[in-house]
């Protein structure tokens, strides 16, 4: 039998299931050394599915292998492709004085700058596995660009006039997203999606001077992109084996910044909707291949940096 003038908050010797405790409030600002601060939110952990960079990854290895067998195996793609690559030549003069410059130091700066920010930063947050993880995929990224761009792929004669040689993935744009890579993934989560905005811009701008320069056509800047995606997903899967998730304070939600790449998308879609329509080229048709390809970049760069920024979330 209950009694009923007993505190609340001690236990009936048999068990009573109506009687309560301690409040986990109480408790844990009595853990916390009464300073009032909840840190059970600190000790309770889960480990972050690894099986969400899995399909990362396949996803983007189907994407990938979808635009190379479109864009480079077939007639059309080849068509659309190089007019977009043609339509580089209407503003080239007055950017390639600029992009030429950003070209000519980008592979060495980028790869210097993004390794001492790398280091810092996981100084900083005492996150040495974290780094060797960065490094690695990053690492690894670009030798799979240059692996399948001079080793495994190779871009048939179908009758397209322009560049009869394979550049499919671009290399710079590889070494530009995967130094970005290696400091999104040592980022904390409340500075992560801002990294991963930045580095996007970085990476995306680098793409859009490889066509402005009429170095790569727009193809190969997006098989770069996801190459970095491919190698990012897995850098996200090994973490994930190893690292808690905790429940954090609130940060930054990715869910917020998906209205960048929308614009893009629009317009990029539509232009390649014209180009399809009628890939004869002339004047008109050459510079919408050429809208259409830049703003191709740009919606898949952020795209996929959106994308990775959701994935990574739960990791600490």
């Amino acid at each position: 039998m209950l009694d009923i003038g007993r505190k609340s908050d001690q236990r009936d010797p048999g068990g009573c299931f109506s009687c309560r405790g301690p409040s986990l409030r109480a408790r844990a600002a009595a853990d916390s050394g009464g300073t009032g601060l909840a840190v059970q939110r600190w000790t309770v952990r889960t480990r972050s599915n690894p099986v969400r960079f899995f399909g990362g990854a396949l996803l983007s290895t189907a994407v990938f292998v979808l635009l190379y067998l479109f864009f480079v195996q077939t007639h059309t793609g080849q068509a659309v492709d190089q007019l977009a690559y043609d339509g580089a030549e209407f503003g080239r003069r007055s950017v390639t004085p600029f992009t030429q410059g950003i070209l000519d130091w980008l592979p060495i700066a980028s790869a210097v700058v993004g390794l001492l920010l790398t280091i810092i930063v996981a100084l900083i947050r005492r996150h040495l596995k974290t780094f060797v993880v960065a490094v690695g995929v990053a690492a690894a990224a670009i030798a799979t660009t240059q692996l399948l761009k001079y080793g495994i792929l190779s871009r048939p004669d179908l009758g397209v006039e322009g560049y009869a040689g394979n550049s499919f993935p671009s290399g710079h744009t590889t070494v530009a997203a995967a130094s970005a890579l290696a400091l999104f993934l040592v980022a904390s989560p409340r500075t992560r999606s801002r990294v991963g905005v930045w580095g996007t811009v970085f990476a995306v701008l680098a793409g859009l001077s490889t066509l402005a320069d009429q170095w790569h056509r727009p193809s190969d800047v997006i098989a770069a992109l996801l190459v970095v995606a491919f190698w990012g997903c897995v850098g996200g899967a090994v973490l994930s084996f190893s690292r808690a998730v905790a429940d954090l304070p609130p940060h930054d939600s990715p869910s917020r910044q998906w209205w960048i790449a929308i614009p893009f998308a629009v317009i990029s879609g539509a232009a390649l909707v014209v180009t399809l329509l009628d890939t004869s080229g002339g004047t008109s048709g050459a510079l919408i291949a050429y809208i259409g390809g830049l703003t191709a970049i740009a919606a898949s760069g952020f795209l996929i940096a959106l994308t990775a920024t959701r994935l990574f979330d739960p990791l600490p």
